[in-house]
């Protein structure tokens, strides 16, 4: 997959700058040719609008007002998926409906997919596109999970925009961290949709790129994890998943709190560079290019104005994240002042910010 990946990504690359070339080569008439790995392609604008009006009219919509409508819709400047998808709410009230919960900024994310979707007794074009749509809905408002099961349950070969499907299954994969079928999905649309819009794929090849940065455990896993604790509680999913997460987060933040003691009391030549178990070099993703101690704090000469070895208190940093609601914020900025004054920028930021993370849960009703 990753030959195929790397090839597709090299493609890409290649095109963006070669466009006037290949302008040049086509008004020449030369003969377009059609990459043979593409095994995906979007029907017919017109052919796809044929389904369209076909599944509208065995819904009972056959009269001119639903006529016009419908023409109204489809001579609109808009992406195909979204000229299907008002299409199905116009001929269904439950899609209509399900249509508007799923973008509603505020109500409710849902917690399950909807039955509709999963009716076999409905035609395909219409369960197919509907869950496109619904899941592509839920993209844009990072209710990733669900989303995710959405696409789960249709084939891109079903749906009349294979592209989008993709994107916005990578676009959720790469949200949660799911490397692997990120990178899948990003292998799907570009090597193996012909058409996919130049949009997705420079996006796509953008995440790509992005997880190839990816180590475990480092402070950067620390913010990718702390990112989704604030969108879960955004979405008011304050249970057990997130406080798994949340728990990740603080297990983690000791083990770089203890890697700082350690590489503190033997002035930096301690064995494995001072690393916990949970956070040493060579662990999960990306670690082929993971330096030695990516926790560690910088030397002092590169702190910029942090003095000292880098020392922290790590009962401390627990007691301020279960009392920090209760502080005053005066008593707030000393204890932040007092626990941080010590630590390199970068890993003075992180303990800033999961108090911080503390503070808005605690502030919420």
């Amino acid at each position: 997959m990753m030959t195929r990946l790397l090839s597709a990504l090299a493609l890409g690359a290649l095109l963006c700058w070669s466009g006037a070339a290949a302008g040049d080569t086509a008004t020449k008439g030369a003969k377009k040719e059609t990459a043979s790995f593409g095994a995906l392609k979007a029907p017919d604008t017109a052919e796809v609008r044929q389904q369209a009006e076909t599944w509208l009219k065995s819904v009972g919509k056959t009269d001119a007002a639903s006529q016009a409508r419908f023409n109204a819709i489809w001579t609109a400047d808009r992406p195909l998926v979204d000229k299907v998808a008002q299409t199905l709410a116009f001929g269904n009230a439950d899609a209509a409906r399900l249509l508007a919960e799923a973008r509603d900024e505020n109500g409710p994310a849902p917690t399950a997919v909807p039955a509709i979707l999963k009716d076999a007794s409905r035609p395909q074009f219409f369960r197919a596109n509907l869950a496109l749509a619904y899941g592509k809905a839920l993209t844009a408002r990072k209710v990733y999970e669900e989303a995710l099961e959405t696409f789960a349950i249709v084939r891109p070969e079903d749906v009349t925009d294979p592209a989008a499907f993709f994107f916005h299954k990578a676009v959720c994969e790469h949200a949660l961290m799911l490397k692997e079928q990120a990178d899948s999905s990003i292998d799907r649309l570009l090597v193996d949709v012909t058409d996919a819009p130049e949009r997705y794929r420079m996006v796509a090849a953008l995440m790509h790129f992005d997880m190839v940065t990816w180590q475990d455990k480092d402070l950067g896993w620390i913010a990718r994890k702390m990112g989704n604790i604030q969108r879960r509680l955004d979405l008011k999913r304050g249970g057990k998943q997130t406080q798994k997460i949340q728990k990740e987060v603080l297990v983690r933040l000791d083990e770089l709190i203890k890697e700082m003691e350690n590489k503190s009391k033997c002035d930096g030549n301690c064995p494995n560079g001072g690393s916990c178990p949970g956070g040493a070099p060579g662990e999960g993703s990306g670690s082929g290019n993971q330096q030695a101690n990516p926790s560690s704090p910088q030397n002092d000469s590169n702190n910029g104005n942090a003095q000292g070895p880098g020392d922290v208190d790590k009962k401390r940093v627990r007691e301020l994240a279960t009392e920090w609601g209760k502080l005053p914020e005066k008593e707030r900025a000393r204890a932040m002042q007092e626990l941080t004054r010590s630590l390199a920028p970068r890993d003075r930021a992180v303990i800033e910010e999961y108090i911080r993370r503390v503070q808005n849960r605690d502030a919420r009703p």
